[in-house]
């Protein structure tokens, strides 16, 4: 199997680590960010995570962060993989890698949920609100968080940093984005509440669900987590509403209720049922988690670019950019 390391160094660290046994490894499809690999070492099942190789934007790809907040949540009711080692030094497999646990379930990629019973669909979505709001119970402070990142002025300072990063492309020019990058900053709403974690990209792709049961048994993917406010998360989840099935397997167009699914107010209500201190979701939340979401788009095109992208399909995502940044836009001319 091609890697972009030598499996015979990762086999000498487990076999000093964990004692000699027969290594296993396969790469998992999918994501477009930090290359992932299920590893069997003996009777060990594991997922490696590790930087993707060559030039990286700076702060990006931040598998420290990653490792530090999932072994920071491991004891809390919050659904995450046992943390198992973490390899600062790159000399080893080319970049910096952790290891956690593999937990057995489900990804549903598709919003739709084909793959699922029509019984538990809404059960499925509503599970997933469940989990949002289970890790945005927890106080960073008590989990050893309190400095996981800079407190306030969440918005502010997320609409600087994706607009920043948008200037920075090689991919451009994005005429539609930088159009909404101008118009979101006069709609900053009042901050509700105190800064909390944030995962940054909680979608219904990122969760593993029970192999049998409508409940999530572990949030994969936390490279983008650090300290912000709960409805980031909330209105990156309300996407799938505001985009169609050819836009990353979105809910637009489809018939909710003949195919069993939540609409999006039902969505929102379950999670403001368990967190009303979190305040009304508005028409900027859902915008900028479009925004943001279209910028993360242009980085994986700015990967592709340079060769070092994660994903196998990275260059046919890159139009959904511009698809993100409309539908941003359409939400903005409604209000």
């Amino acid at each position: 199997m091609q890697t972009d390391f030598d499996p015979a160094n990762l086999q000498a660290l487990l076999d000093a680590r964990f004692g000699p046994a027969a290594m296993d490894l396969q790469r998992i499809s999918g994501g477009q960010s930090n290359p992932t690999w299920f590893v069997t070492h003996g009777p060990a099942r594991m997922v490696l995570r590790k930087q993707p190789p060559g030039e990286i934007l700076k702060g990006a790809h931040a598998i420290d962060r990653e490792y530090r907040v999932l072994s920071a949540l491991a004891p809390t009711a919050v659904p995450v993989p046992r943390p198992i080692l973490y390899h600062a030094d790159p000399e080893l497999l080319g970049t910096p890698f952790y290891l956690m646990e593999r937990v057995e379930g489900r990804v549903f990629e598709d919003c739709a949920l084909p793959d699922a019973r029509p019984e538990e669909r809404r059960a499925l979505w509503m599970a997933l609100a469940d989990a949002l709001a289970l890790l945005h119970d927890v106080r960073p402070e008590a989990v050893g968080l309190g400095d996981f990142g800079r407190p306030g002025n969440y918005f502010e300072r997320q609409l600087a940093r994706w607009s920043g990063q948008l200037a920075q492309s090689v991919t451009g020019p994005w005429p539609e984005l930088e159009r909404l990058a101008a118009l979101l900053p006069p709609l900053l709403p009042e901050e509700y509440g105190a800064s909390g974690i944030a995962h940054g990209d909680f979608r219904m792709g990122n969760v593993l669900f029970h192999p049998s049961e409508p409940r999530v048994v572990a949030i994969l993917d936390w490279e983008l987590s650090t300290l912000g406010h709960s409805l980031a998360d909330l209105g990156f989840c309300t996407m799938p509403w505001n985009t169609a099935p050819e836009e990353y397997g979105g809910l637009k167009g489809i018939d909710l209720a003949g195919a069993a699914l939540p609409d999006k107010a039902e969505f929102v209500a379950r999670y403001q049922m368990r967190r009303p201190e979190s305040g009304p979701l508005l028409p900027f939340h859902e915008a900028f988690a479009l925004f943001r979401f279209a910028v993360i788009f242009v980085g994986i095109a700015d990967r592709a670019a340079r060769g070092n992208a994660a994903g196998s399909n990275a260059s046919r995502v890159a139009p959904l950019a511009r698809n993100f940044a409309l539908r941003a836009l359409q939400i903005i001319e409604r209000t």
